[in-house]
């Protein structure tokens, strides 16, 4: 059996990870570059990169299908464009990267250390009403959990 730590580790071999700092590069060097967000949408709710796109991971392959109810145009499309994945910590997106490669996604990266080390280098998050954030409050988020503010502490029951 092995770990999911191990899992990631055997995944990052196969595919291309960026740096925050070198995706904000790309951001800057092509509009037409695609920030998919792979964490679940009450994460993304609460903190995420501008013009970032929400696909949570349980739906990321059948986004990429048309044949799907979650199909996502753009994504569908998008096989040739140069997409970076994100997550809060840079391991979901390892495993969401090498799978758009499976897919035949031939531009594909994921963003190293994730949405925490975003804001470590205080690079620019906001809210749904696309105010930016100051990087201290989302540090706090960070530190409290996993969708804490929607989940019961034992991290298994929402709270309606």
């Amino acid at each position: 059996m092995k770990t999911f730590k191990e899992i990631v580790a055997e995944a990052s071999k196969n595919i291309t990870e960026l740096m925050p700092w070198d995706v904000d590069e790309r951001i800057k060097e092509n509009k037409d570059l695609m920030i998919v967000d792979i964490r679940e949408e009450c994460e993304f709710s609460r903190f995420h990169i501008r013009h970032s796109m929400l696909v949570p991971r349980g739906i990321l392959e059948s986004a990429c299908e048309e044949e799907y109810e979650d199909a996502i145009p753009d994504l569908v499309n998008g096989r040739d464009k140069e997409i970076v994945v994100i997550c809060r910590s840079g391991l979901r997106s390892v495993l969401g990267t090498q799978m758009l490669q499976i897919m035949g996604f031939n531009n594909v990266s994921s963003m190293k250390t994730g949405l925490r080390g975003w804001n470590d280098y205080e690079l620019p998050l906001y809210d749904l009403k696309h105010e930016e954030l100051d990087p201290d409050d989302v540090d706090e988020m960070l530190n409290a959990g996993f969708c804490s503010t929607f989940m019961h502490p034992d991290r298994r029951t929402i709270i309606d």
